[in-house]
């Protein structure tokens, strides 16, 4: 709004950028940047791949007959103190103890040298690289239109992030669970940065709106 108002010579990526700048020296949350380019440069029906080390993007359609469900858990968290923090700092320290610059400079055949960390410090890197491979399966599967993948991988993702990562909470566990009892979701993860938040479910087309209240009923109960 601020661009188009002033008339800024400002690009998508240049607005992400002062975005995370805002959240992470004003705000204090050492997030990173996907949820600012998402919202710069995103377009409706379909993902968009980001590589966060070039900034690199690609517009990934999602498959056809499907639609996104997304449901709050009314459970908030704060990125800018507690476990998020901690998370961060556990990838950083497995990174320099498996001797890279960031933990996506491994992959999962280096998932034996992981499990030699101590813990928690092979679980979370684990998560992480097991995590970066899912995201390259499902632009695949959306790629090739095969929702039923790319919801299994969705699963996936939320157990890796439930049981190594550690960033679920009971309530978004319990979300993800209601959702996956639904014949039209293919799957469902937590989405964003963890304890607390929203779920996100892949579901039949025309189908979201009817499932997620059931869903929420369920979760209300």
């Amino acid at each position: 709004a601020l661009r188009s108002l002033f008339g800024l010579a400002l690009d998508d990526v240049t607005l992400a950028k002062i975005g995370r700048a805002a959240e992470t020296d004003f705000v204090g949350a050492p997030i990173g940047i996907m949820d600012q380019m998402s919202a710069s440069l995103a377009s409706p029906g379909e993902a968009l791949f980001i590589d966060t080390r070039t900034l690199e993007t690609h517009r990934v359609p999602l498959p056809r007959g499907t639609e996104l469900l997304v449901i709050n858990s009314g459970v908030a968290h704060n990125h800018a103190a507690g476990d998020y923090r901690t998370r961060r700092a556990e990838c950083e320290r497995a990174a320099a103890l498996l001797g890279v610059r960031e933990l996506r400079d491994l992959g999962v055949g280096d998932l034996a040298r992981v499990a030699e960390l101590p813990p928690p410090l092979d679980r979370r890197a684990r998560h992480v690289i097991t995590e970066n491979q899912r995201v390259l399966d499902a632009v695949e599967a959306m790629r090739a239109g095969r929702p039923d993948v790319l919801g299994r991988l969705f699963n996936e993702s939320h157990a890796s992030q439930r049981d190594d990562y550690a960033v679920s909470v009971p309530e978004i566990d319990l979300l993800v669970e209601l959702a996956c009892e639904e014949p039209a979701v293919y799957g469902a993860r937590l989405t964003g940065g963890g304890f607390g938040g929203s779920i996100v479910a892949l579901v039949r087309e025309g189908e979201a709106a009817a499932a997620g209240s059931r869903v929420v009923a369920a979760y209300g109960a």
